[in-house]
């Protein structure tokens, strides 16, 4: 018989109920606050399911009645400084954390201030896609954030606020505040891999966040026992071990000290954790019809909610204690829908027997656009040097110990930058040494992660948005991206236009392109054409170690995420650098790498040498221009531009595959913009349509090399009447 020895999680997991002492011993003005923020959260979310029955929210309107005592309960005694972020069914909770920034102390006697009202104005008016909005209606219901307030913004994307989160939780960690971070989430979310990875991640490192799942029991009208085995959803603690703490969240003071207990380990440094209250929704998913309507709910079980509802215990509580009347408590309530009547009669007017937005309320068309990124830093014409305009002596350096020695300059001047990546931290500097000697030069800010992009990632978005860090991600191949795809364009390249263009999101990515090195389809990618797609991100591609210094130093200047591509075949490629490398090479300015009349070329990254060469080989009278730059917003146009008024022809030059490609929308525009200067239509040179799998020969056929650049360019020429020597073109390798 095997000896069987039972074995204990290594943290606790508790559950909370009140007493009746706990309820005799609660301090009168808490009650008293958490009673009005549970009214007025009330009031808001009748209103905004009546004006959503009316047709005036367009979109979702994901009602929290029901609900609110988990969000009231775990907020009222946070400090203004704690943060939160929630769900897409998060109303409750942005309220509630900027009602107690506004007015800590609320007292269900009394008027409501200017203040107070604002937030409830502001917030109606985003929800319903109005200017007033905090996001000048931009966000809409379930993108809501008021920074000032500790609001870090709710999320459509289930689970995808939890990895921001605990970035912010990193940059309270860091500071050494004592702040923390609670990150709002459903039933839904817990089996969601980005936020099972943040859990890891969190109890890993430490952080100051907790993970307040609000348990509704239903995923739309999916059963929690349909979708999970342990439907006590606070368990995942125990396998990460974290604390957890089960409470019934129709109880606000029960809440309450379920956090407050959270709170002292959070603020102790030790660590995340974990509360889950059981909650319920009122109504359906979206909308104003309650679940019944829809089926899968019955109404015996909605009216047993209903009988606990979380604004009557308080209520009964406080009664019976002799804090308040039962007439001022329907006074309260007639106060706070009175507030809201008045704040959509400013936003609304009549229409006929309906009603509709007042005009004035609208954002203007024009905003559509604006705030998809910043605007570029502005820099010293002293700082800004190209290499040949270089005076001092300069040293031959290689392609990855330039990124090593740009890095090593940065962070001796910059204490705000931290890098993450797996191995970053080991291995003489990474898989490639990129990172060679910093995480000895600057102990705590080079991070070896786990292998989970998705959290990782996640986490520096919420530490970019933060304001206090700049981090640089590095992902070891370009193909993660689909693995880190929502923290990476849902979050990371939206977050500024989302909340209204207010949010700045400086944050580095790294990664390589891999072609020929034998990885295969799903380590072979060059991301620039997709990352070109999502608006957000700025994208740099060096293609020599004096780019990629200048280059950098330009994006680390700046508030927007910027992709920087590098290539492996660079790495062992000597350039040279001077001894001072504090210069810029802005973004948005390409390089004519060679003068030529006959035709333009256009390319990036390693295939700026591969055009040179094939340009050698070939003896043709090309203009070669490193673009440096890829992303649209920043695209140099003033000398691609001149280049094919002075040319007539353009060949877009490329290594990755065709249905990834950078140059297909680049062609269309210069066919578009430049359609009277060329002599025939924009040629271009890249990949197969499939990625470079294994074998040599395959791999190799699937790329664009010096050989296909040649082909490329004899295709132009031809068009232009003159035939280049056909055995020249099959030579060249």
């Amino acid at each position: 018989m095997p000896i069987e020895t039972s074995l204990s999680p290594l943290a606790p997991w508790i559950e909370i109920k009140t007493t009746q002492e706990d309820w005799l011993k609660a301090d009168p003005k808490l009650l008293g606050a958490m009673l009005t923020q549970l009214h007025l959260i009330r009031a808001f979310e009748e209103k905004v399911l009546e004006l959503a029955g009316e047709g005036l929210v367009h979109g979702p309107a994901h009602s929290s009645i029901g609900q609110e005592g988990g969000a009231v309960g775990s907020i009222v005694g946070l400090r203004a400084t704690d943060q939160v972020n929630g769900s897409h069914r998060g109303h409750h909770q942005f309220l509630a954390k900027a009602l107690s920034y506004i007015a800590p102390e609320l007292d269900p006697l009394a008027d409501f201030n200017a203040p107070l009202s604002d937030v409830l104005y502001r917030s109606l008016a985003e929800i319903m896609g109005l200017e007033p909005g905090y996001g000048h209606g931009r966000g809409g219901s379930m993108h809501l954030r008021w920074a000032d307030a500790g609001a870090l913004g709710t999320n459509a994307i289930v689970g995808g606020g939890v990895p921001l989160a605990a970035g912010a939780a990193m940059a309270h960690q860091r500071s050494g505040t004592g702040d923390v971070a609670i990150t709002y989430f459903g039933d839904g979310a817990v089996n969601i891999g980005a936020t099972l990875e943040t859990m890891n991640l969190a109890a890993a490192w430490s952080l100051p966040i907790m993970f307040f799942i609000e348990n509704n029991g239903y995923a739309v009208a999916t059963k929690v026992e349909e979708v999970t085995r342990e439907i006590r959803l606070s368990a995942r603690g125990l396998g990460f071990g974290i604390p957890a703490w089960k409470v019934d969240g129709m109880d606000p003071l029960a809440v309450h000290l379920a956090t407050q207990a959270a709170l002292e380990v959070m603020r102790a440094g030790k660590g995340p954790t974990i509360i889950e209250a059981d909650v319920y929704r009122f109504f359906h998913q979206n909308g104003p019809l309650p679940g019944s309507a829809f089926g899968y709910r019955d109404k015996a079980e909605e009216e047993a909610w209903r009988t606990r509802d979380p604004l009557e215990h308080v209520a009964r509580e406080m009664i019976a204690r002799g804090l308040i009347e039962k007439d001022d408590v329907l006074k309260l309530r007639q106060r706070c829908c009175d507030e809201m009547a008045r704040h959509t009669e400013q936003l609304v007017e009549p229409d006929g027997n309906r009603r509709k937005v007042r005009a004035s309320m609208w954002p203007n068309t024009d905003f559509v656009d604006v705030g998809v990124r910043g605007t570029l830093p502005v820099f010293n014409p002293q700082n800004i040097c190209e290499m040949e305009a270089q005076t001092g002596a300069m040293r031959p350096v290689k392609f990855v110990d330039a990124i090593a020695d740009g890095f090593h300059n940065r962070f001796a001047q910059d204490e705000r930058l931290i890098i993450f990546g797996e191995d970053v931290h080991r291995l003489k500097g990474g898989t490639n040494g990129a990172t060679r000697g910093l995480a000895a030069a600057f102990p705590g800010r080079v991070i070896g992660t786990p292998i989970s992009e998705a959290a990782f990632t996640g986490v520096a978005c919420g530490l970019a948005m933060d304001g206090r860090y700049k981090p640089i991600i590095e992902f070891m191949y370009p193909d993660f991206m689909w693995v880190a795809g929502d923290a990476v364009f849902n979050q990371i390249g939206k977050a500024r236009h989302m909340f209204g263009g207010t949010t700045d999101v400086p944050l580095i990515l790294r990664t390589k392109i891999a072609m020929g090195t034998g990885y295969g389809s799903q380590h072979s990618l060059d991301p620039a054409g997709v990352f070109a797609t999502s608006a957000g991100w700025r994208i740099i591609a060096p293609s020599s170690p004096y780019d990629y210094v200048g280059l950098m130093n330009a994006a680390l200047s700046g508030t927007d995420p910027v992709l920087v591509i590098e290539h492996v075949d660079l790495y062992q490629r000597e350039g040279l650098l001077p001894d001072n490398l504090d210069y810029i090479i802005p973004l948005g300015k390409a390089k004519v790498t060679r003068q030529g009349s006959a035709l333009t070329i256009l390319t990036y990254s390693a295939m700026v040498h591969h055009a040179h060469d094939a340009v050698a080989a070939l003896g043709v009278d090309a203009e070669i221009i490193d673009l440096r730059t890829l992303d649209h917003a920043s695209f140099d146009w003033d000398t691609v531009g001149a280049s094919i008024r002075k040319t007539h022809n353009v060949l877009i030059v490329e290594q990755g595959s065709e249905g990834t490609s950078y140059g297909g929308r680049l062609a269309d525009k210069i066919q578009t913009d430049y359609f009277d200067w060329l002599d025939q239509p924009v040629q271009r040179v890249h990949g197969r349509i499939a990625s470079p799998t294994i074998s040599k020969v395959l791999e190799r056929a699937a790329f664009a090399g010096k050989r296909e650049t040649a082909a490329g360019i004899a295709r132009v020429m031809a068009a232009k009447g003159e035939a280049l020597d056909a055995a020249l073109i099959a030579s060249i390798g």
